[in-house]
């Protein structure tokens, strides 16, 4: 059951708080420190006594002394330094509690190399109401090293540690390989049977005399992120997909499918998108760059490639996997395999959520029937035709307008509440400043977001989603008088925590919202279907609605489902619960082990897959490398 909360922007608007996603921790609001104008002169000077304090103390491997450089309330937040793991440490007992276990760090630095990244004294929740001084670092380990990001705020006339933020980018010995480490790219001399690159690129993609180390199954966003990744690592990588092309899982999406994201926010690694690129990537186009990508990181894929079986020796910790390949010549071999790892990198999510209440489905007597991942478009000239699309999210409301505007009756099914956020809000209040044509370079904007812990995050998000809303009201007002219902997330930090905390449940706004307040898409709102008949919908109120085409626009299940159906039982019982928060704020199993060594889960938006692919890429070399 929904709790209604009033909103501080127009007290007549009700909004219900939203849930998160089952076993998920929901994580409190972080508490800002309470900071007055500081009449600090010189913020280089206090981040260099705070920096000089924690090097002493590591040097010394005193933990304690570490501790006390925090806030009572601060966070250090840490990836893959401190552990191989992913931790986020709040409050001085937790920090040298797990600093007293191992503590790694040798020696930091603040990093000067761009006024962005040298100390400044400036704002921290956005709206002006937390100040302290924010500066990057780097840092040596006995892994290797990294980037951080500190965050500091004056208490008691006292300047401590509010979050510091540490994560790993190169472990020490096996450094990527771009740069001053690129490969030569030719053989030079005499040597016999020399081959050119066309020729070793062929025998490399074909894995001839030699296994892949790491099976990336699937070859969207997350299997290519972290297959560069690999690649540049030096691990021999393989992907295999089972679509035609490189790309395919986006051009057989909805025929108006667009990306909601802004480009500067989808980047992938090592090639951002052009200059000249869109704002807003159309499926087709994001496509082709994804095929384009593969060839010019020399990614290893195998289109037209399907799983056969596979199985785990606990005793070797090697893989069997045998595959069927349909070859560019149309020929077909069967290949068995032998990785060390394998990742799932087969969508966010698992297996279509199709609805339990299909009762009477097989009685169905309209045109189209099938989830949204099956729709291509709505068929031209059909006006009158009734159409229903059951689920409200961004999906649910892109296919309503593709119905509408192909002269169908729409009818959108809204079963509980949707998080509802403009395009335009997204773009420039949400992410402004962070991810926009201005914004730092993109390595940067991660560096900056990730090094917030989620409740930090969180507590941010509030006060963003309530500037948001006040740009939205408007619309928001329209959809509540239409009979739309809304909630603004978890604790009303809107779309962004929700997508963490749930993976779906949300809208960006790129038109659907104004044809419903118009009335040109109808509502039916917060009734279960009980039946579907052969030309209607009957819901639990006993009301029917007429259909002759319906769309199932109600998202995906768990990872965990589509691991059991791919690999079996067997495995999907061994790993843990995917997406959510764990009790520390950290995503479960999601980029880290998952319970089942060998096995990892790869997945997210073109964001979370740019900064996620290398820690996932790191633990495994360094598993294969014996350091974990």
């Amino acid at each position: 059951m929904s709790v209604q909360v009033q909103s501080a922007t127009n007290p007549g608007l009700t909004l219900s708080k939203d849930r998160c996603v089952p076993g998920s921790v929901n994580i409190p609001l972080a508490k800002w420190p309470k900071t007055a104008e500081s009449t600090a002169a010189d913020p280089n000077e206090i981040a260099n006594n705070i920096v000089k304090s924690l090097n002493t103390s590591l040097e010394r491997q005193d933990t304690k002394a570490i501790a006390e450089l925090f806030l009572e309330g601060g966070y250090w937040r840490d990836h893959l330094v401190l552990s191989w793991d992913m931790h986020t440490m709040k409050g001085r007992q937790q920090v040298a509690s797990f600093l007293a276990q191992q503590c790694p760090i040798t020696k930091i630095e603040i990093d000067r190399s761009t006024a962005y990244r040298s100390p400044q004294y400036g704002v921290f929740d956005g709206t002006g109401d937390t100040k302290g001084i924010i500066f990057f670092t780097t840092f040596t380990s006995k892994s290797g090293s990294g980037q951080g990001v500190v965050r500091l705020a004056e208490y008691e006339g006292k300047w401590q540690i509010f979050t510091l933020f540490t994560t790993l980018r190169d472990i020490a010995g096996h450094e990527e390989m771009v740069n001053h480490r690129r490969p030569k790219g030719v053989e030079h001399g005499g040597k016999i049977d020399r081959k050119n690159w066309q020729e070793r690129r062929s025998q490399d993609i074909d894995f001839e005399n030699k296994e892949p180390v790491v099976l990336v199954v699937g070859a969207g966003q997350a299997g290519l992120t972290v297959g560069a990744r690999l690649k540049n690592l030096g691990v021999d990588t393989l992907l295999i997909d089972s679509e035609d092309r490189i790309g395919d899982n986006w051009r057989r999406r909805y025929h108006q499918l667009v990306l909601h994201d802004p480009v500067w926010y989808d980047h992938m690694p090592y090639i951002n998108f052009p200059a000249h690129w869109p704002i807003f990537t159309p499926k087709d186009k994001l496509g082709e760059f994804f095929e384009a990508y593969a060839k010019l990181l020399e990614l290893n894929v195998w289109v037209k490639t399907t799983l056969e079986s596979t199985s785990w020796d606990e005793s070797k910790k090697l893989w069997t996997v045998t595959v069927k390949r349909t070859k560019v010549d149309e020929s077909t071999e069967t290949r068995t395999l032998h990785p060390k790892h394998v990742i799932q990198a087969t969508g966010h999510s698992g297996k279509k959520n199709f609805p339990s209440y299909t009762k009477g489905l097989e009685n169905f007597k309209g045109d189209v029937l099938c989830h949204s991942s099956e729709f291509r478009g709505a068929q031209p000239n059909r006006k009158g035709k009734k159409a229903v699309v059951v689920g409200s999210c961004n999906s649910g409301h892109d296919i309503s307008q593709d119905f509408y505007e192909k002269g169908y009756d729409v009818t959108l099914v809204q079963r509980s509440t949707t998080c509802v956020i403009s395009s335009e809000a997204i773009t420039n209040i949400g992410l402004a400043g962070l991810y926009d044509e201005n914004g730092p370079p993109v390595d940067d904007a991660d560096l900056w977001l990730h090094s917030l812990p989620s409740e930090v995050l969180k507590s941010l998000q509030v006060k963003v989603t309530e500037l948001q809303r006040q740009h939205d009201i408007k619309t928001l007002e329209g959809l509540e008088k239409a009979g739309f219902k809304l909630d603004s997330g978890p604790e009303n930090s809107g779309l962004f925590m929700k997508y963490f905390q749930r993976g779906g449940g949300y809208y960006i706004d790129v038109g659907g919202s104004q044809l419903i307040i118009d009335g040109k898409v109808k509502v039916k709102q917060g009734q279960e279907i009980e039946e579907i008949l052969p030309h209607a919908i009957r819901f639990a109120d006993g009301s029917k609605l007429e259909a002759d085409e319906i769309v199932f626009a109600t998202g995906y299940q768990n990872m965990r489902t589509q691991a059991r159906e791919i690999f079996g039982d067997e495995i999907a019982d061994r790993v843990g619960d995917i997406w959510g928060y764990d009790a520390e704020g950290e995503m479960r199993t999601i980029w880290r082990k998952t319970g089942h060594p060998g096995f990892w889960f790869m997945g997210g938006n073109l964001a979370l897959c740019r900064y996620y692919s290398k820690l996932l890429a790191l633990q495994i070399k360094a598993s294969l490398e014996n350091l974990s």
